[in-house]
């Protein structure tokens, strides 16, 4: 446990905490890396010279590669680490090898959290994860496209309704396609492989009507509302309204290049939101606008959801130490860190006084952010299924939705051979 006089200190933003003497301890950690991940790593050096430890980073690449790393510690019994980067989609295909925080760490400390993301982190009644930021998307756009005369004039000739940000995701493919000046200019873009893109189909097919399985996990994404879904990706790669290269797009890609001027409509999450208006690192800085994610043809908005986390392996040799070094990168002050980058507060109170603080400062856009992402997050946010197979599914799905953007096969010939293999692998883990 941590230490009882520290526990009520942890709960108190403002205060003067004490996470604890740990001289010459290194603990070793293994983080996800990423240009909206960053910033908070800088404070890591605050809690060494509290605590005398130092911090080794085993590793730091996107979570795609952080996942496969620590699976392959796994198979070789090499958990020589005590704190990873995890993710709520992530979590359930770990097993056991994370503690559960409920043991280390007080309700008084973990009654700061939104109790809903703490329900997400909790997998088979073991809270194996301390949620960082939450996350979902909505759309960014260049508004200075749409306050232009000759381009609301000539868009209403060729589609016959006013050039104003979209409201549906087939406005979304009218006016990429409009805008799109290739290969200098896209109008839109998505990522291409990986969990990721799997995670984009899926909320597509939510906003079509569609589920991924049916109540007796049958996979069901092989339906219409799966074709429509994925037709709407394969169309926009065939018209080039989105880079050629998108099949192998991850985050970093999409965020860099929407700031870079080079794309219209973005579809990201909260964290990019101050790096796009930031003139030092974008292009479209001044002239960003923001949206609530689009609805498909079912009326339902996107809303693909889930929290980054850190958690604390079960092999850890120093207990306190790690537990002290997770409830710090979660505290008030390091969400506030977060919050000014427009990542979304896992506590209840970061919410608050980071709108306050940017009403106070004038700074609108990231009023407008977090305005925009707390309604996304109280109305249109939805996780994909929290199993254990949830990665292993998305791996059997990616590669064939890969193959109907590329146009090796077509939509419904893709989904239903990677609704065949998902069949198996939920059959061979006893759901059906």
């Amino acid at each position: 446990m941590l230490a009882t006089a520290l526990v009520p200190l942890l709960a108190m933003p403002g205060v003067a905490q004490d996470y604890g003497n740990f001289d010459g301890y290194t603990l070793r950690v293994k983080l996800i890396g990423g240009a909206q991940y960053e910033p908070l790593y800088s404070e890591i050096s605050a809690w060494e010279e509290m605590t005398g430890a130092t911090v080794e980073i085993l590793s730091r690449q996107n979570h795609f590669e952080l996942d496969r790393e620590i699976k392959q510690d796994i198979a070789a019994g090499t958990l020589d680490w005590c704190v990873g980067s995890n993710h709520t989609s992530f979590a359930p295909q770990y097993g056991r090898i994370y503690v559960d925080l409920r043991d280390h760490i007080s309700e008084d400390v973990l009654s700061d959290f939104v109790p809903r993301v703490l329900e997400h982190s909790t997998v088979d009644g073991r809270l194996v994860q301390l949620p960082r930021h939450s996350d979902v998307s909505n759309l960014f756009y260049i508004r200075s496209l749409y306050e232009d005369e000759a381009n609301q004039q000539a868009f209403e000739a060729e589609y016959g309704y006013a050039l104003t940000p979209p409201e549906t995701w087939a406005q979304v493919a009218d006016q990429a396609n409009f805008f799109a000046d290739p290969p200098d200019f896209y109008g839109t873009q998505y990522v291409g492989k990986d969990e990721a893109v799997v995670g984009r189909f899926y909320e597509m097919l939510v906003a079509e009507g569609g589920q991924l399985f049916n109540d007796d996990w049958e996979p069901t994404f092989n339906s219409e509302a799966g074709v429509r879904a994925l037709d709407w990706f394969v169309d926009l790669y065939n018209s080039g309204a989105v880079p050629r290269g998108v099949p192998n797009y991850l985050w970093d890609d999409t965020g860099l290049g929407f700031a870079s001027g080079s794309v219209a409509l973005n579809l990201d999450w909260a964290g990019w939101s101050a790096f796009f208006n930031d003139p030092e690192n974008s292009s479209v800085a001044g002239d960003v606008g923001l949206v609530r994610a689009p609805m498909g043809s079912a009326g339902v908005r996107t809303g693909w959801s889930g929290s980054h986390s850190f958690s604390i392996t079960e092999t850890c040799d120093n207990m306190e130490a790690a537990v002290s070094f997770v409830t710090f990168l979660t505290d008030h002050d390091r969400q506030m860190v977060e919050a000014r980058n427009g990542l979304l507060p896992t506590r209840t109170q970061v919410w608050e006084d980071a709108r306050a603080e940017f009403a106070a400062d004038g700074r609108d856009f990231m009023v407008e952010v977090f305005d925009t992402y707390s309604a996304s997050m109280a109305e249109d946010a939805f996780t994909p299924p929290l199993i254990p197979e949830w990665i292993e599914v998305s791996n059997v799905i990616w590669p064939r939705l890969q193959a109907a953007i590329v146009g090796d096969m077509t939509s419904q010939e893709a989904l239903d051979a990677a609704a065949r293999e998902a069949s198996v692998i939920m059959e061979d883990a006893g759901y059906n």
